[in-house]
């Protein structure tokens, strides 16, 4: 199974502010459920709560530390290693969705990163983490003019790296 993280982040990395998404761009929106249709979406018990709802079309997969945590259409577990476990057994790609500390946790794990970026800075309390450009290589990259112009990127891990 192939572990991807799928994120949008400003040009200072910012993910998030107050628990929400600090910007509103529909056609990155309408990509973000086209890549995840159908497969695994695993995220973090505050990215759950600022959706509000489980995503339709996909298994809805939560992380938190608190004991029973209900999340209505999703399945809950306390760690990572446990969501990548309760993926569908014939799942091709699981999509980490966030936020700040999972993206953390899932960053030596991935073979795959799905980035939009912001072509501004924003101001936010979430970032997303840093990676290596040695170990990721950029395979896919596209300007978007919009209101608000942005970036998407795929990078691949290269087979250098250890997995």
């Amino acid at each position: 199974m192939l572990i991807s993280i799928i994120a949008a982040m400003s040009l200072n990395r910012v993910i998030g502010e107050s628990n929400r998404i600090p910007w509103y761009i529909p056609g990155e929106q309408k990509r973000f459920k086209e890549i995840t249709w159908g497969h695994a979406i695993i995220m973090g018990r505050k990215t759950h709560e600022s959706i509000g709802r489980a995503l339709p079309g996909r298994t809805n997969i939560v992380i938190t530390r608190q004991q029973n945590y209900s999340a209505p259409g999703c399945i809950v577990v306390c760690n990572l290693q446990d969501a990548l476990e309760n993926c569908p057994l014939n799942e091709a790609e699981a999509f980490i969705i966030g936020g700040e500390q999972i993206f953390r946790l899932a960053l030596p794990l991935a073979h795959r990163i799905y980035l939009t970026t912001i072509q501004q800075e924003i101001e936010g309390d979430a970032f997303f983490p840093e990676f290596s450009p040695t170990e990721f290589k950029m395979i896919q990259l596209e300007h978007i003019e919009a209101k608000l112009p942005y970036t998407v990127a795929v990078f691949d891990r290269g087979v250098s790296a250890s997995h």
